[in-house]
């Protein structure tokens, strides 16, 4: 999955420190400072929200499930608030709310 940077400006910068990181110039501890600096944050979402996404996209939880390439119980923990998306299913999510649920397939 692309990054996406704030800006272009922004992804000159990252680019350039992602380069300094490679050659060993820069540690790994200032690297993520530029990554928090650079790259657009995911926001993450409450229980409702993803049901109210999922409602929206008129899928059920075994559909959404299979959308994410996660279980259909996973979908269901997420919507009681039992756990909480992250990592690379929370960036599908966000990119669901924003292009809807036919981007990612």
């Amino acid at each position: 999955m692309a990054k996406q940077y704030r800006s272009l400006v922004m992804a000159s910068i990252h680019e350039t420190a992602e380069g300094l990181h490679a050659a060993g110039v820069m540690d790994k501890q200032t690297m993520r400072k530029f990554d928090e600096a650079c790259l657009t944050p995911v926001r993450p979402l409450a229980p409702g929200e993803i049901r109210t996404l999922r409602e929206r996209e008129g899928a059920s939880q075994a559909v959404f499930a299979r959308y994410l390439n996660v279980t259909t119980s996973l979908i269901s923990q997420w919507e009681r608030g039992e756990k909480h998306p992250q990592g690379a299913s929370l960036k599908l999510l966000s990119l669901v709310a924003k292009h809807g649920l036919s981007k990612v397939a």
